[in-house]
């Protein structure tokens, strides 16, 4: 539990005060949260919503309350390319501030980062701000380990000893994740714009320009997850023809192979049927001149591949 209020920057119980600003980070189980809202004529719709695991983005209102339910990245331990989106919870009053997450770490990770720019004067409006650009600048840290990797990847795509695997089931967890935030950051996109047309005058003119920034953020993002989706199609493609490339020169060298031996079975074959007139059987020198025969065509036909390069 988490709260900020005045000065203070607490790990304890909350203590929900009517008469001052509060910042609150809780569960979203969190008992005395839910008692309080529902005191406060929380609507009933709002609550489903907020506990619903599979509830959309969506940003609703009514006189004292405004809602918005939003997304935030959690790294899957399968993978650290593969991340899940789950739902995060802001509501709004004339003076609380409230966030709810399911995640434990997720409440810690964003209060730690709300804790150096928190200010006791700020608005409860100016913290929702902070605390959605939080949230876009974690997505953004995402899309660059992604980049990072996508580049390691790349350098290294015909390395001999690269695992053809790792590489496929990295491409398929980033495109996963690059797909999931290229959706999520156009639906936050929608949100925000209802969030500031929903603000008061006063209020959308005195953060205007942080909300601009905050667009901005989300372009960014949803041009270069859609840009990162076309680059891993771009190096599965890649990685496909390297694979392809390199059985068809397996293939070539066991075709090379078969070609030095098919003239040398041949003639064997010749010399294994059991015909009485075969002059070269009671020849002396017979054996030793299919054997030379032999290495001579073998030599010939190893020089001729050697030369067209398919071994």
């Amino acid at each position: 539990m988490y709260i900020f209020s005045d000065r203070l920057y607490k790990r304890d119980e909350i203590e929900l005060d009517d008469t001052k600003k509060q910042v609150i980070f809780t569960t979203l189980d969190n008992e005395d949260i839910n008692n309080w809202l529902r005191e406060h004529n929380f609507p009933e719709t709002f609550i489903e919503d907020i506990h619903n695991e599979d509830q959309s983005i969506a940003y609703e209102e009514n006189e004292k309350f405004k809602l918005a339910i939003l997304k935030y990245f959690v790294k899957d331990e399968e993978d650290e390319l593969l991340y899940h989106a789950q739902n995060i919870v802001i509501i709004l009053t004339e003076k609380k501030f409230i966030f709810l997450a399911q995640d434990p770490r997720t409440i810690k990770a964003v209060t730690n980062k709300l804790y150096r720019r928190y200010k006791p004067t700020d608005s409860i409006e100016y913290i929702m701000y902070v605390v959605i650009d939080i949230m876009v600048d974690h997505t953004m840290t995402i899309i660059d380990l992604i980049d990072d990797r996508l580049e390691e990847i790349e350098d290294n795509i015909f390395d001999e000893s690269i695992d053809e695997n790792d590489v496929q089931k990295n491409l398929y967890f980033a495109r996963r994740t690059l797909n999931r935030i290229s959706k999520i950051s156009v639906q936050h996109n929608d949100v925000i714009n209802k969030i500031i047309n929903h603000f008061p005058i006063n209020v959308r003119k005195k953060l205007k320009y942080e909300f601009i920034d905050l667009k901005e953020h989300l372009s960014f993002l949803i041009n270069e997850s859609k840009s990162y989706l076309d680059r891993t199609g771009y190096l599965q493609n890649l990685m496909m023809g390297f694979l392809s490339n390199r059985m068809n020169q397996a293939m070539q060298r066991l075709a090379a192979i078969s070609l030095i031996f098919l003239p040398l079975t041949f003639i064997v074959g010749n010399y294994g049927m059991n015909f009485k007139n075969m002059p070269e059987l009671d020849w002396k020198y017979g054996y030793l001149a299919v054997w030379i025969i032999n290495l001579a065509i073998a030599w010939f036909i190893f020089k001729w591949l050697k030369k067209k390069k398919w071994i």
